[in-house]
C-alpha cells in the first residue's frame, strides 16, 4: 500500500532471513498516525523511488538504500546469473544451492559479495530505526536496538584432568553477556563480526572473525580432548593468544607475558634455481637455468623470532611443553618498528608481501649492493639463510673509471672493487661481454656483477679493443661523452674534439691554392668537416642529397691533402664504372694540378709501385674486386668509395675486397646510405671506421632487430648518437637555396575496362592464396609470395602487356603518359622518364619509335652511358630520355631536363628522390616539374597511403624498404588486396 508523503512517515530498515542468501535488509517508508506511532501502512523504498521521500532521507539513507538494492535476489541474479539466457530467480537459486549438484564456487562468490555489502550496511545503521521482519512480511514486527558502543571479547581456556574448555567472554558496558546460545544470538556478518542478541545489534572493539563465535551460538563451550590438546594448542590457541586477550585457568596451563624486549630485524636471502624446457628454432628441447633469490624478513625479540608475514599482530606466542603442563610465552611486539622496516624495504624498491619477496638473481644482488648501507643504518641485518656450497658476497662494489685522450685512442684507467678486493677490469669486461654475471673472490665468496653495470658500461665493454690494452678507439667519442654526461667516468680530452658533436663549431680551413673554382657555403662547411676528420684520422660518410656537389667537396679536400700533408698523399677512389669519366672531367676542371691515374681497362699497368707517382688513382668496383691482391700491397693516404651503397651487403665479394685495402684514412660518398636494411649502414660505417658499430652480430642484435622489427626509438637514438659525428647529410631544401623550385604532381590514371578485368582477376587469386599462406606460415614465412603478388599487380597497373605479350588491349596509364608527353614536347621541354621495370620502358620506347621522336635510352645493358648523356644534354632535338630507375638513379648530371616522369612508385621514396635529382641539382636553371603516375584503385595507390603511415623515419638516416615490408600487418595486406 502507498505511503503518503503529505502526512508524517518514518524510514525504517527491516532484517529478514532469505532461504538461500542468508540475512538481508529491506528499506521501507512507514506511515505514522496522529500520535506519531508506526502504523501497518508501509511502502518499500528503492533507488528508483527514494527521491519521493527525500525530506526524510540523509546521505547515509541514500547510501543504505543503494546497498540494500544491491543485495536483493534480483540484483544477485543479474550479477551472477547467465548473461545470454533468461532465468527466473527461483530456478537460478534452486540450481546453484542444490544439496547434491550445487555450484560451490559460485556459492562462495555470492557469499563474499554479500558479506562485503552487509558489512557496509551494518556500519551505517547507527541512529536509524531497525526492526526484525515478521513472518507475514510486516517490516516492524520486532525492534532491534543499534548500539553505538562496541562490546569487548576475551577467550577463556580452562584445563582440567579430562579436557580443556574453550569459550568466549563477552562484556558490554562493563557487564558480562552470558551464554550466546541462550539469548538467541544471530551472526549477521563474519568479517567484521556483527551479532543480534536480545534485540540488540552489536559489534566488537577487537577485529574478530565472526566464525570464531559461530560454534558458541549453539553451545556453551568447546571441549578439547587430552589426546589432541598438543596439536590444538599449537595450531589454534597459540595464534588466538597473539590476536586476543586470553585467560588461562585450571591445571598446568599458563600464559607468560614478556614485554620490553628490543626488536632486531633480519633480512634473510636464499638462492632458488629452477630449470625450464624451451623449444628453440631447431625444435630441440633445451633446459634453461632460472636463478632467483628469495628474501624473508624476520623480527627477533631476544631468543624469539617472528616472521614479518604476521606483522601487525600485537604479540608473538611460542608454546613450551613441560612435565607440569603447557606454557604460552607471549612476547609483546613493536608494531611501529616492524611497520617501519617493511615500509623502508618497499621504499627501497622491494616488492615485499607477507614478509617475502623474490627477485632475479642479478637484480637481487644489485639491490643489496645499492642499499646495503641504508639497511645497516636502519638496523636491518642481511644474512644468507643457507650454508651450502656457494656463499655469496653482499658487500659494496664499485667501478672507478677515468678516460684520457691519447694520440689515436682513449686510454681507460679503471679500478674495480668488491668489498676489500680489487678485481681486474679486463676480467669484468670479459664476463659482461660473455653475458656471465658471477665469479669467485679470493676469499671463496661468489660475487654477482651488479645488473646496472651491464647497462651503464655496456657500450664501453663491447667497443673496447680486444687484448690486454685498456683502449677505446677515438672514433667512439659518443661512448666517452655518454659516460661523462652520466657521471660514470672522469674524462679528459682535447676540447677541440668536442666540436665534432656540433657541426657548426668546426674550425674553418683555408681553400687550397691549387683548387680552381668556388665552393658554396654549405660545400665549404663540408670541406671543413672532412679536413677536421682528417686531422684525427677519422673516417667519414658524406651523405648529401644527390646534386649538392659531393664530388667538388671531395676534390677540394684531396687538393688540400696534397698541399698541406707531409709525405706521399696518393689516394684511391673507387666508383661505379659509369662515373669514371665524370670524375676525370671534374678533376681536370677543379683540381688540374692533381695527377690522376685511371686504373681501368685491359691494358692497365698492374705494378702497384706506379701508384706512388700519382695523387689520385681512380678505378671501378669491378677492377677493385679483381685486382684486390695488387691494390692491397700499396698503403694509400685515403681510400674513397663513391656510391658506397655498392658495399651495402657485408658478405658480398666487393665489400670483402675493399676492406682488405690499406690506407691512413677513409671516406665514403653516397646519397642513400641505406637502401634496403639497416645492415647497409653497418657495412659502410665499418669500412670507414672499423669497430665503430661493433661486430656484425652485435650490430644486428643491438640495433638492426630492435629498430626494424620493434621500432625501438631508444635504440635508434643511440645509433644516431654514435654515427652522428661521422656522417654529414644535408638536404637540398636546407642548403641549396639558389636552386630553382620543383613542383610535384601525382597524376591518377583510370585503368581501361579490359585492363581492370585482368587486374581484378589476378588480385582475387593472389589475395586468397596469400592470406591462406599467412595462416599456415605466418607473416615472415610469406614475404616472398607477398612480394611476387604485389609485383605482378604493380605491373598490371602499368600495362598488362608487361606480363602477357599476347595482350592486345591498351592501358589507362600509358594513354595518360602519352598525352602528357605530347603536351610537354609541344612546348620544347626536355623530359626524363623513369621506370623500375625495363619492360615498361620498352613499351614507351615503341611508342616513341612509332612517332619518330628522338630519344636517349639507358638501362643496365647500355654500353656507352656517357654518349647517351651527352647527346641528351647537348642535342636540342633529343627531348626524351628513357632511364631505368636502378641503372640511372645515380651518377648522372641531366640538368638539360626540366620535366621528370616517374612511371611507377617505388617502395622507398628515397630512390625516387635520387631519380629526380638527376635534373634538380646544381646547374639547373629552370623550375623542375615532377609527374608521378598512379593507377587509381590499385595497389599503387594503397602503397602511397601505407608509406605515409608506416615509414615514420622516412626522412631520417635509418629508414629501409625491408623494414617497411616487415611492418605490414595481416590487416595491411588484406587492405592492399581489397
Amino acid at each position: 500500500m502507498k505511503v503518503s508523503t503529505r502526512i508524517p512517515f518514518q524510514i525504517v530498515y527491516s532484517l529478514f532471513d532469505h532461504q538461500y542468501l542468508g540475512y538481508l535488509f529491506e528499506s521501507f517508508a512507514v506511515q505514522l498516525d496522529h500520535k506519531n506511532k508506526l502504523t501497518l501502512q508501509h511502502q518499500n523504498i528503492s533507488s528508483q523511488n527514494a527521491h519521493e521521500f527525500d525530506r526524510k532521507l540523509d546521505d547515509a539513507d541514500y547510501e543504505l538504500i543503494q546497498l540494500i538494492d544491491d543485495i536483493q535476489q534480483d540484483a544477485v541474479l543479474k550479477k551472477f546469473g547467465p548473461k545470454n539466457k533468461k532465468m527466473t530467480a527461483e530456478r537460478f537459486f534452486l540450481s546453484v544451492y542444490d544439496d547434491q549438484k550445487g555450484d560451490k564456487t559460485l556459492q562462495e562468490a555470492i557469499h563474499q559479495y554479500l558479506e562485503e555489502k552487509r558489512a557496509k550496511i551494518l556500519s551505517l545503521l547507527y541512529g536509524k530505526m531497525v526492526f526484525e521482519m515478521g513472518n507475514d512480511g510486516e517490516p516492524t514486527a520486532k525492534t532491534i536496538r543499534v548500539n553505538q558502543e562496541k562490546a569487548n571479547i576475551r577467550f577463556i581456556l580452562h584445563r582440567n584432568s579430562e579436557n580443556t574448555h574453550y569459550f568466549p567472554h563477552i562484556s558490554y558496558r562493563g557487564e558480562r553477556v552470558e551464554n550466546l546460545h541462550h539469548r538467541n544470538a544471530i551472526l549477521l556478518c563474519a568479517n567484521p563480526a556483527w551479532i543480534v542478541m536480545d534485540g540488540q545489534l552489536l559489534t566488537f572493539e577487537q577485529d574478530i572473525d565472526g566464525n570464531k563465535l559461530r560454534p558458541f551460538l549453539s553451545k556453551k563451550f568447546i571441549a578439547i580432548p587430552k589426546k589432541i590438546e598438543d596439536s590444538y594448542y599449537d595450531k589454534f590457541v597459540k595464534h588466538l593468544i597473539e590476536d586476543f586477550e586470553v585467560e588461562a585457568r585450571g591445571e598446568g596451563l599458563k600464559i607468560q607475558h614478556i614485554d620490553h624486549l628490543p626488536p632486531q630485524a633480519k633480512l634473510h636471502f636464499a638462492m632458488v634455481s629452477t630449470t625450464t624446457n624451451t623449444l628453440f628454432d631447431s625444435g630441440k628441447k633445451e633446459e634453461v637455468l632460472d636463478e632467483k633469490v628469495t628474501f624473508s624478513l624476520d623480527f627477533y625479540y631476544g631468543k624469539y623470532s617472528a616472521g614479518a608475514s604476521s606483522a601487525g599482530k600485537p604479540s608473538y606466542v611460542e608454546l613450551t611443553k613441560t612435565a607440569d603442563g603447557f606454557t604460552f610465552c607471549q612476547v609483546k611486539r613493536d608494531i611501529g618498528f616492524e611497520h617501519d622496516c617493511i615500509k623502508l624495504l618497499q621504499e627501497l624498491g622491494m616488492d615485499i608481501y607477507r614478509g617475502k619477496s623474490t627477485m632475479p638473481k642479478q637484480k637481487a644482488f644489485s639491490w643489496l649492493a645499492e642499499h646495503r648501507d641504508t639497511l645497516a643504518e636502519e638496523g636491518i641485518e642481511v644474512h644468507q639463510r643457507t650454508k651450502g656450497e656457494k656463499q655469496y658476497f653482499v658487500g659494496n662494489s664499485s667501478i672507478n673509471l677515468e678516460i684520457r685522450e691519447n694520440h689515436d685512442w682513449f686510454d681507460i684507467h679503471a679500478k674495480v672493487m668488491f668489498g676489500p678486493f680489487e678485481v681486474s677490469f679486463l676480467e669484468i669486461r670479459k664476463l659482461i661481454v660473455a653475458g656471465k654475471n658471477e665469479f669467485t673472490l679470493p676469499n671463496g665468496e661468489i660475487a654477482v656483477i651488479p645488473d646496472s653495470w651491464f647497462t651503464k658500461y655496456y657500450d664501453l665493454f663491447h667497443f673496447m679493443e680486444n687484448g690486454s690494452e685498456h683502449r677505446l678507439k677515438k672514433h667512439h667519442l659518443a661512448v666517452v661523452q655518454e659516460l661523462q654526461e652520466g657521471a660514470l667516468a672522469r674524462v679528459s680530452f682535447n676540447r677541440k674534439l668536442e666540436k665534432l658533436k656540433d657541426f657548426e663549431k668546426i674550425d674553418d680551413f683555408a681553400i687550397p691554392d691549387g683548387f680552381e673554382g668556388q665552393l658554396r657555403p654549405y660545400q665549404k662547411a663540408g670541406y671543413n668537416w672532412m679536413n677536421f676528420l682528417s686531422e684525427y684520422n677519422f673516417g667519414g660518410c658524406l651523405a648529401d642529397d644527390m646534386g649538392l656537389g659531393k664530388t667538388v667537396q671531395t676534390l677540394a679536400m684531396l687538393q688540400n691533402e696534397k698541399e698541406n700533408s707531409e709525405g706521399r698523399t696518393t689516394s684511391l677512389l673507387i666508383m661505379p664504372t659509369s662515373l669514371l669519366y665524370n670524375w676525370e672531367m671534374e678533376a681536370k676542371k677543379f683540381t688540374p694540378n692533381l695527377k690522376v691515374l685511371n686504373y681501368t681497362g685491359t691494358n692497365r699497368n698492374k705494378n702497384p709501385e706506379i701508384f706512388g707517382w700519382y695523387d689520385l688513382v681512380i678505378t671501378s668496383y669491378g677492377i677493385a674486386r679483381i685486382d684486390v691482391d695488387i691494390l692491397e700491397k700499396f698503403y694509400f693516404n685515403y681510400i674513397i668509395l663513391d656510391e658506397s651503397q655498392t658495399i651495402k651487403n657485408p658478405n658480398s665479394n666487393i665489400a670483402k675486397a675493399v676492406k682488405k685495402l690499406k690506407s691512413k684514412k677513409r671516406l665514403i660518398l653516397t646519397g642513400t646510405p641505406i637502401e634496403n636494411t639497416t645492415m647497409d649502414l653497418w657495412s659502410q660505417m665499418s669500412f670507414v671506421n672499423p669497430g665503430l658499430l661493433g661486430s656484425q652480430s652485435f650490430f644486428k642484435r643491438e640495433f638492426l632487430l630492435p629498430i626494424e622489427k620493434k621500432n625501438d626509438e631508444a635504440k635508434y637514438r643511440k645509433l644516431h648518437s654514435i654515427i652522428k659525428p661521422f656522417i654529414l647529410r644535408r638536404h637540398k631544401s636546407q642548403v641549396a637555396t639558389e636552386l630553382p623550385g620543383k613542383v610535384e604532381k601525382v597524376h591518377y590514371s583510370t585503368m581501361t575496362d579490359e585492363q581492370q578485368k585482368v587486374y581484378e582477376a589476378t588480385k582475387s587469386s593472389y589475395r586468397n592464396e596469400i592470406l591462406e599462406h599467412i595462416e599456415d606460415n605466418g607473416l615472415n614465412g610469406s614475404q616472398l609470395m607477398l612480394l611476387k603478388g604485389l609485383t605482378e599487380l604493380r605491373q598490371l597497373a602499368n600495362h598488362p602487356k608487361m606480363l602477357n605479350e599476347e595482350y592486345e588491349g591498351s592501358s589507362g596509364k600509358l594513354d595518360d603518359v602519352i598525352q602528357t608527353l605530347d603536351n610537354v614536347l609541344a612546348n620544347d621541354h626536355k623530359i626524363l622518364i623513369f621506370s623500375q621495370f625495363v619492360k615498361h620502358l620498352q613499351i614507351v620506347k615503341k611508342h616513341l619509335e612509332k612517332k619518330r621522336i628522338p630519344f636517349s635510352y639507358l638501362d643496365g645493358s647500355t654500353k656507352d652511358r656517357q654518349s647517351e648523356v651527352n647527346q641528351f644534354q647537348n642535342d636540342p632535338r633529343r627531348q626524351v630520355f628513357l632511364i631505368s630507375l636502378k641503372a640511372g638513379g645515380l651518377g648522372l648530371n641531366l640538368t638539360a631536363a626540366d620535366y621528370v616522369f616517374i612511371l611507377d612508385p617505388w617502395w622507398n621514396p628515397a630512390i625516387e628522390a635520387q631519380a629526380v635529382d638527376r635534373a634538380h641539382r646544381i646547374g639547373q636553371e629552370n623550375k623542375v616539374f615532377i609527374y608521378k603516375f598512379i593507377s587509381k584503385d590499385t595497389v599503387e595507390e594503397k602503397i602511397l597511403a601505407l608509406q605515409k603511415s608506416k615509414m615514420d623515419l622516412a626522412n631520417s638516416l635509418i629508414s629501409t624498404e625491408e623494414s617497411f615490408m616487415k611492418k605490414l600487418t595481416k590487416e595491411d595486406i588484406e587492405a592492399l588486396f581489397e
